[in-house]
Order: C-alpha cells, then structure tokens, then sequence
C-alpha cells in the first residue's frame, strides 16, 4: 500500500516489524561530568568547509542553519515562513543565501532531485510536547511533517534530518513517530533516531532534543550520532561579559516575590504563606512545577528555554539579578554569537531563540553528517 502524503493521517497503518536503534536509554556516569566555569563557552566552527549542500526547512531564526554552516556544510536553500524570523535569516547570513520566505506547500522542490547531500527539517514541535495538548496529527502544525516528507521524496537527498521535541516518542503511544518513520522508509529511506542532550554538547542548556536521520536505502553509509561529552557548560560561564540588550521587566509585585527566591531555587524556597500566595490553588496540586519563581544557577546549565523567560510555570530568572534573562543571554544560552541579530519586537525576538535550535547542538550533528557522507565510495 502506497501512502498519499497529503491525505489523512489517521489512515496510515504502522509497520511494528520496525527495528530501530533507540539511544535514548543511554546514560552518562554523572561522577565522570566536570562542571568548568574556566570558559569552555564558545561557538563552535570548524576551519574545514565542504561541498556539501543541504536544504532546510522551517529555518526559524538560524540556529541550525549555522551550526551547519560552522560544521562545514553549504545551504542550496532556507524555508521559513515566519516574516520576523526571515529578516532575521536576511540580515545575518551571506547575502547570496537562497532564502524563500513562502509556505512551504507552495515549494516545488523538484528541481533539486538528485543534487542535495541532506534535507534537514525541525518541523514545529508544538503539536507532540509535553507542554501542549498533544493533538499530534490533528494539529495543523503536526501535520507539517508531511511537507518535509514530500521535500525528501521530490528532492531524493542522500540523508535527511528531523528535529524534534523528546515528547514525540510517546506521543499516542509511540504511534505518531511509528507513522513517520513508516513513510520514510517507504520513500526509499533507512532510518535510526536518537534523543540528545544538550548540556552533554556543549549548550549551556537542559535542552533535550529528538534526531532522526534518514539514509537513502540505495546508499551503503553508516548511521553516527554526536557523542556526549564529559562535561557541561554553566549558565555562569554562558553569560560572563555578556552584552547589555533589552529585555522584558516583572511587574513590581512578582519582582518582589522573586527577590526571595534564591540562586538555583524555585517556588518552593520562598516562605510557606507567600508560596500560597503566589500559588494559588496550585499550592495544593501534585508534582513539582520546578520552572514556577525558578531563578537559574550560575554552577549548571541552564533549563530548557521557552518562547518566554517570565512565564510563570517557565520561569528563567537572572541568577543575581531579579529580572528575566535579556535577550542577548537568551542566545548566548542558545549558543547564538554576540553579534547575531535577531529582529522584529522584543516578544518575537524572544519566541525566535526560544523555538530555535542550539546553534553548537547542531554543529554537533553537521560534523556527523559530514562523517557519514565522508563514506561514499566513489
């Protein structure tokens, strides 16, 4: 049975003969992380360039779009539809890029058949995280992996990429990342996924992340994934001499709320009384809602970033300021360079590096795909 990629999604069956190498269950000895305030902090950019082409899809603000470039690799063409985030992609990469700011359903892609080296997509991660409501598929959003699908089977790349939020693999049971590789594999690709962990690469950031990559199955090349480093990056090292930027301010009753909250606590490091206050009737719920009056510690890294720092159930408070991270620590924390600008408002500035990839987490993945397409034989 073939699939039609633009039908219901509802209608594909799952292949639960599928093998599939899952590293998510591997664990670092934590004894062994060394926790450096030494500065270790940089971007990563290798001094080697290929001749490599990708495609991307879904640029957002250009956090995966450079950490390729600084692995090594060259952009045929960037995606996106977001008109703040394109004028961000405009103003800082070379000005030769082939940007399309368009919906990606208008695209042909057919014209590239047979002459990219990689299609890489972070298709948006909304619909399948924990923090939504998880409608996956039935999501509008969700249902854009089926254009990067659609990308992959008109353009035949030698490897494809996909990046998303760790909540797709439970998302309805596993079913939806089932869906997904089965239309993969049945365009013609073998596929293999792995969750990484920023901190373990040099992110200043808990940020977890899910990689499947796809290799044509007329290709005999090898599957390598980033290994994870023996130490971490602190919030402390992320931010020393950062420049001053705009950034958003708590009103003066949550200020005074979180000037209590100390280095590295949360919610429930504040007295009993003002907790209840400042809870309300969730004071009274279950779990632990760590990132409510979450102020950051400058000896780990730092939580995952959202598309907000004062949100209240994602809190990201300065350590020793009482005030939100600005927007420039926002993408040191991202791995962004100081002189990257974003534009647009402050509030889409924010959303822009919050949703973005970590720019030396996918420096990371570019140097493995320049491992495995080094494996050709010609």
């Amino acid at each position: 049975m073939k699939h039609n990629l633009t039908t219901n999604k509802n209608n594909f069956p799952l292949n639960q003969n599928l093998e599939l190498f899952d590293f998510n269950n591997h664990n670092m000895n934590k004894k062994n992380i060394i926790k450096p305030n030494c500065g270790r902090y940089q971007i990563l950019k290798s001094s080697q360039k290929t001749n490599y082409q990708v495609i991307e899809l879904f640029a957002g603000a250009g956090g995966a779009a450079l950490g390729f470039e600084n692995a090594g690799l060259n952009h045929a063409l960037l995606n996106e539809l977001n008109k703040d985030a394109v004028a961000t992609l405009r103003t800082n990469l070379a000005k030769n890029t082939n940007i399309i700011h368009d919906d990606i359903t208008n695209i042909d892609f057919t014209k590239y058949n047979n002459n990219i080296d990689v299609v890489q997509g972070g298709f948006p991660c909304q619909a399948f995280s924990y923090a939504g409501k998880n409608l996956g598929f039935e999501d509008s959003r969700g249902a854009l992996f089926f254009q990067f699908a659609r990308c992959i089977k008109e353009v035949r790349p030698k490897i494809a990429v996909g990046e998303n939020v760790k909540g797709l693999l439970q998302h309805d049971g596993g079913k939806t990342l089932d869906i997904m590789i089965n239309i993969l594999q049945e365009i013609g690709y073998n596929v293999r996924y792995k969750v990484l962990k920023s901190q373990y690469l040099d992110v200043p950031q808990k940020r977890e992340r899910l990689i499947i990559i796809a290799i044509r199955k007329d290709l005999d090349l090898p599957f390598i994934f980033p290994e994870e480093k023996n130490y971490i990056i602190t919030v402390g090292d992320a931010l020393k001499n950062c420049p001053v930027s705009f950034g958003q301010q708590y009103p003066k009753k949550k200020k005074e709320i979180l000037d209590m909250v100390p280095e590295g606590g949360y919610w429930r490091d504040l007295p009993e009384d003002i907790q209840k206050e400042y809870m309300m009737t969730s004071f009274y719920h279950t779990g632990g809602r760590t990132g409510i009056a979450r102020r950051l510690s400058r000896e780990e890294p730092s939580l995952t970033l959202t598309c907000s720092p004062s949100q209240k159930q994602t809190e990201r408070c300065h350590p020793t300021e009482t005030r939100p991270l600005n927007i420039r620590e926002y993408a040191r924390i991202q791995t962004f360079p100081d002189e990257w600008q974003f534009q647009g408002s402050i509030s889409s500035q924010y959303k822009q590096i919050g949703n973005a990839v970590p720019v030396n987490l996918a420096y990371h993945i570019g140097r493995c795909l320049i491992k495995i397409l080094d494996c050709q034989k010609f």
